[in-house]
């Protein structure tokens, strides 16, 4: 597998259709070497302020998709 170190610069929408949910960001990615000390896996790095960005827009996309659910679906 290859890792990757990806750096969330800013972002842009976020949308859901069809169960998945889609995020437009500015990010540079750049090919991380693998490390000995477990399992390969790429790292996102981001700002607090990116961060809760993130947060409110996820926020806010799950609870489209839940007011879409019927209350058995919850």
């Amino acid at each position: 597998m290859k890792t990757h170190s990806i750096e969330l610069q800013r972002i842009k929408s976020m949308s859901q259709s069809h169960g998945m949910l889609r995020a437009r960001v500015d990010a540079l990615v750049q090919p991380q070497p693998a490390r000995d000390d477990g399992e390969p896996s790429s790292v996102l790095s981001l700002s607090v302020e990116n961060a809760r960005v993130l947060y409110l827009l996820l926020k806010q996309q799950l609870a489209e998709v839940d007011a879409k659910k019927g209350r058995s679906q919850r």
